[in-house]
Formats: structure tokens, sequence, C-alpha cells
């Protein structure tokens, strides 16, 4: 499929564990849109230099390995160069190590032009922390999803146990404040809503209230 400047998009925006994958995959399927999740690029860069024992302060080796990934995103699987990386990517610990490499101007340059080639008629659904300020500015509707770090701690929790994998609230919660502080007080494209961007707090919400209300902004654009 050829990228496609035109096709409309729509950014889905936030910190981690506020619901924005989740969200976004919904909104995708509503539309029958395609569906970038940014976020995990970033996972996969940071776990495939730990499998090639690269150093995640080693920009130049990162920019170097990230033309040679093979990426296939299949609903929740994602496959790299072969290797199912759906769960390694989406521990704690990967979410930090993601936040790490995401801060490095260069890796972010080699990422940017990988993810504006999502943009595909009939439209795309990008989720991730600066999809509506840096990678899609243009996109008539824009939408930042917040929450409280306990309720996020707590969601992530809940999804990690679901897939059988062992984590602890507590570890989780440090992660996603330390994650949060990381990533707000970045040099590089700070997480931070758009000025144009609608905000919605998720924290007493549910998945269907918030659908709803991103729905009713997508109609508007």
């Amino acid at each position: 499929m050829q990228h496609d400047a035109n096709a409309p998009v729509v950014t889905i925006d936030g910190p981690g564990g506020s619901g924005k994958g989740t969200l976004s995959s919904l909104v995708a399927a509503e539309l029958g849109w395609h569906l970038l999740d940014s976020g995990a690029l970033y996972r996969i860069v940071a776990a495939m230099a730990r499998r090639q024992a690269i150093d995640l302060t080693d920009e130049k080796s990162l920019v170097a390995m990230i033309p040679n990934l093979q990426i296939a995103f299949d609903g929740d699987r994602v496959d790299v160069n072969g290797d199912d990386l759906s769960d390694e990517i989406r521990t704690g610990e990967a979410g930090v190590a993601a936040s790490q490499v995401a801060a490095l101007p260069e890796v972010r340059d080699s990422i940017l032009t990988l993810q504006k080639s999502f943009q595909r008629a009939p439209g795309l659904v990008a989720d991730g922390r600066d999809m509506g300020t840096v990678v899609f500015p243009q996109a008539a509707t824009k939408i930042f999803l917040d929450a409280s770090a306990e309720v996020r701690a707590n969601r992530r929790y809940k999804q990690l146990k679901n897939k059988g994998l062992s984590v602890n609230l507590r570890d989780l919660l440090e992660q996603i404040q330390e994650r949060d502080a990381r990533d707000r007080g970045r040099a590089v494209a700070p997480l931070k809503p758009a000025a144009d961007a609608l905000i919605i707090d998720s924290t007493q919400m549910t998945i269907e209230e918030v659908l709803q209300m991103i729905m009713a902004e997508v109609s508007k654009g």
C-alpha cells in the first residue's frame, strides 16, 4: 500500500496506561481505517537492541539497526524479523527502555519517516505520545487521553496479569511515574497535548464512554 498524504488521520496521544492503545484499536475498527501503534516501534527498538547487546544510549548503533527491522502488526501480535515479540515489548521494563531510546533525537528522526508511511487511504488512527504534536500535526482530529498514575498502573497490572505475566503493582506505579517525568520533561517532543486536541481524563470513565466521546469528535472532523 502506498503512502497517501491526503488520507485523514486521527491522533490519540497520552501517557502509558491511559487506554490509548485499546481505544485506538476500537476507533480504527469502527472506521475501518489503518492503525499505527507508534509506541510499539520504540519498544521494538529497545527490545531488539538488548537482544543484539546494543547499549540503549548508543545512538548511532540504534539508528543503524532500525532499517534492518522487519516489523509486522497482526492484531495484538507483533512480529519482528520472524520472532513474536508481543509479550516481550509489553512489560513495564520494556516501557521504561522505550522511553530511554525515544529521548534520543537521531532515533526519533529514523522512526519518524516510518511512522508517516502508515498514512494511507481510507485513513489512519495513530496511537502514541507525539502523534498530534510532531508526526501528524495536520490531523483533523486530535485526542489526548489522560488518567491518574494509580489508575493507569492498576489497568496495566490487570492487563499483564491476564496475559499470565508476573508483575508487581507497586513496581508498575513507580515505572509509570518515572516514565511520566521523563516523557514530559524531555527536550525532544515532550509528552503534551496538541493545542487543538480534545483532552479526555478517563480516570472515572469506562472504555465505552471514552469511545463515544472520541467518535463524536471524529464525526465533527
